[in-house]
């Protein structure tokens, strides 16, 4: 016998993760008398309607009930379609169909399931509510790409699986608790008999985080399992949707490949909508609306248009809104933005979007390069990361296209902050391509040279710095440009005072600086050449002209609300005081530096300031604080290169800290001091170095007070915390309500007694190895 129409099905698979989600499903439809499940194809919406229905059966004495609406071509047999699956008696056919339904419904206690809503989503709206209002017993639970809008309605969004992070740390097991890979394990063992172990988790991890941790991909990926290997699925991933276009036969055909799946939500869409969803591909990782309205906009999409395609986009499930950060920013999920790329490709406009793509990120990098010297520095260093990729996509869109390298030259140059600010080994890895693919006596050459030297310079290659710099400065004499040479100038000073060629250095550095007040310039480089003045001829003796230097760098730096010069103003005032013998000062202005370089996150200048406050604590004998900002410290110059800038006297001076260190310790407490200290996140860290935290990891062998009693999961919300994530990613990691995670967090500052997540986040790094 077939299965009788309205029944559930039963389930032929076991039913992986989303307990949260059920539980919260559940208790929503306890108080609400219509739930929509939303989500983007794939994400399992159906399924987890029908695991929540099959959960609360018991709970309506009439029954649960299942529409499936997927094969129904027409609105105006959705009214059909609900009748087939409620059985109502013959008797009822004469009369108006929704009238009978509600007669039917009457007095009952049900569940009603509507599957598949979206595209008959005016007559599913229509029905529901007429339904609702008739029958009081009745609940509703539907799933749609769409809210159907109604004034009853409980939107819950489907999230995707929670999956493990890029970059995993030492301690955390990347296959451990995380949904995706759960079902990944469940379905490839019954799939090939594959078993997740030590061998190939990681890969596992990667495959279901560049599957958007979307069940439907998921489980086509372990098919596949039968054929291929992990890393062999992964090698060609690139083709998504040719790979995984074989899976379970059962089920209806748009949910039998990845393929399939995706193009039903296309069709759903309106034209404008599918041109928007091409164009909108070629932004990564999220854009603003001024990017998408930028780039989207163009021969039939008005500006107009392509905002009412977003919000249209982002009801459909295609596109996310992000709205944590100062701006709403809309990105898809990178199997959403394959499918785009794809039709946009096969729409010749490619060329052209990703022209307008790359011209509007090149107006930003300008843009911010022309306002650094002022009181938007922090608000730039964030808008620029949240862009990165971005910024990453228009740089080789222009390096890998003929006649567009130039522009790429002028865009990878136009940067410079950025990369002394967060991205050194990026802007060196941009620098050296686009100078090598454009070896034309241009001025944007000239200028790329002088900023490839100082990132140069930054990395400790100070040989190469040279060379770019010298280059820079014969160039921009030939071509008659004064600012450019007084910048290559500048930067072969400063890789002078590194080799301390001190004399040399300053010669170079007023010669730069005479220039600049000549002209009047004022910005960040022409004021940063003060302070570099005032560290060399105070090293050479002249203290009271360095300190003057520097003092003044500061004053006019805090008038304009300058951030990035001031603190390295700021920490050459600290140096300058230490070698001094005065402590207070040093330890007040290096404090201050750090504070200052938070604030636009300076990823290569912290760590300067964290070396410096470490060789202060040794000073005053305290070895245990020294090694913790060592060991902090060497953390953070990892993605850099050489340590301070590899100055031998600055090194000189890390080294005899380092020993003297080691010899107060003892080698293995030492060495412990600095492993704990390695592993506390960079924003913690920071905050430890500032004093603001309770509580710092203790060497080997010191005692520790005793810890508060967090509840495990408590303690799992904590390191989350410290991690950096917000109670929005908290509640998707956890599976949970943003409330529920709000609530935690609430908890945990109370038991902790601390009043910021920062306190959290210290707190849960120094009991990274506790057993309670």
């Amino acid at each position: 016998m077939g299965q009788r129409a309205g029944a559930l099905p039963c389930e032929t698979t076991s039913f992986v993760g989303r307990r949260r989600a059920t539980a919260e499903i559940r208790d929503l439809l306890t108080r609400s008398r219509l739930v929509t499940l939303t989500g983007v194809a794939g994400v399992g919406k159906t399924r987890l309607a029908l695991h929540v229905a099959r959960q609360m059966r018991r709970s309506f004495e009439d029954g649960v009930r299942l529409v499936e609406l997927g094969s129904v071509q027409s609105p105006s047999l959705v009214t059909n379609a609900v009748s087939a699956a409620l059985e109502p008696p013959d008797t009822i056919s004469t009369r108006d169909p929704v009238d009978a339904l509600a007669g039917h419904l009457a007095g009952r206690r049900m569940l009603l399931v509507l599957d598949n809503c979206e595209h008959v989503l005016d007559a599913c709206a229509h029905l529901i509510g007429r339904l609702l209002a008739a029958s009081p017993g009745l609940r509703v639970l539907a799933t749609s790409r769409e809210p159907l809008g109604l004034p009853a309605e409980h939107v819950w969004q489907v999230l995707p699986l929670t999956t493990p992070g890029p970059r995993p740390g030492a301690e955390e097991d990347p296959g451990c608790g995380y949904e995706a890979v759960a079902l990944f394990e469940d379905r490839a063992a019954a799939a090939s008999g594959f078993t997740l172990g030590q061998d190939n988790e990681a890969a596992v991890a990667t495959l279901c985080r560049r599957l958007d941790g979307l069940p439907l991909a998921i489980e086509l990926a372990a098919v596949r399992l039968r054929a291929l290997s992990v890393d062999q699925l992964l090698d060609r991933l690139e083709d998504r949707y040719r790979l995984l276009s074989t899976g379970y036969r059962a089920g209806c055909p748009r949910h039998q490949t990845l393929r399939a799946a995706i193009e039903w939500s296309f069709e759903l869409c309106d034209e404008p909508e599918r041109t928007l969803w091409a164009r909108l591909s070629v932004c990564t990782g999220g854009a603003g609306l001024s990017a998408v309205e930028d780039v989207c906009a163009g021969g039939a999409l008005a500006p107009g248009d392509v905002t009412a395609g977003l919000a249209g986009l982002v009801d459909k499930s295609i596109v996310n809104r992000d709205d944590s950060g100062p701006e709403a920013r809309y990105g898809m999920l990178e199997t959403i933005r394959d499918y785009g790329r794809e039709r946009l490709a096969g729409s010749g406009e490619e060329p052209a979007v990703r022209r307008r793509h790359r011209d509007h990120y090149l107006r930003l990098a300008e843009e911010a390069e022309a306002d650094w010297f002022g009181p938007g520095q922090p608000a730039w260093s964030d808008r620029l990361l949240a862009d990165q990729a971005n910024v990453w996509a228009a740089l080789e869109f222009s390096l890998g296209t003929p006649g567009e390298v130039r522009t790429g030259l002028r865009m990878a140059a136009a940067l410079w902050w950025y990369w002394m600010l967060r991205a050194v080994r990026d802007g060196r890895r941009w620098l050296d391509r686009a100078l090598a693919l454009d070896p034309e006596p241009t001025p944007e050459r000239a200028k790329a040279l002088w900023v490839d030297g100082w990132v140069a310079i930054g990395q400790g290659d100070v040989e190469h710095a040279l060379r770019a710099l010298h280059e820079s400065a014969g160039l921009a004499r030939r071509l008659g440009d004064d600012t450019t040479l007084a910048r290559a100038t500048q930067w072969i000073g400063t890789a002078m005072w590194i080799q301390d060629r001190l004399p040399e250095a300053v010669t170079h550095l007023t010669r730069a600086m005479e220039h600049y007040r000549s002209t009047g310039e004022r910005t960040s480089i022409s004021t940063v050449v003060d302070c570099q003045l005032g560290m060399v001829v105070a090293l050479l003796g002249d203290v009271r002209r360095g300190v003057s230097l520097c003092e003044e760098t500061v004053r006019l730096c805090a008038e304009r609300g300058e951030c990035w010069t001031r603190s390295w103003a700021l920490w050459n005032l600290a140096v300058t005081w230490w070698s001094q013998g005065d402590l207070r000062r040093a330890d007040k202005y290096a404090r201050e530096s750090l504070r200052v370089k938070r604030r636009i996150t300076d990823r290569h200048g912290i760590p300067f300031c964290m070396e410096f406050l470490a060789w202060i604590a040794m000073t005053r004998g305290d070895a245990a604080h020294a090694a913790l900002m060592l060991g902090m410290s060497d953390k953070m110059w990892e993605p850099i290169g050489a340590p301070l800038f590899a100055w031998g006297t600055l090194r000189g001076w890390s080294v005899r800290c380092r020993e003297q260190a080691r010899e107060r310790l003892g080698e293995e407490a030492f060495e412990e001091q600095c492993r704990r200290a390695a592993a506390i996140p960079f924003e913690t860290a920071v905050a430890c170095a500032l004093g603001e935290t309770r509580r710092t990891p203790a060497p080997a062998g010191l005692t520790d007070a005793p810890a508060p009693s967090l509840t495990p999961r408590e303690r799992e919300v904590a390191r989350l915390v410290a991690e950096g994530r917000s109670n929005k990613e908290i509640a998707a990691r956890l599976v949970v309500s943003q409330r529920t995670a709000e609530g935690h967090v609430d908890r945990i500052m109370h038991k902790l007694g601390v009043r910021s997540r920062t306190r959290i986040a210290a707190w849960a790094a120094a009991h990274t190895d506790d057993p309670h």
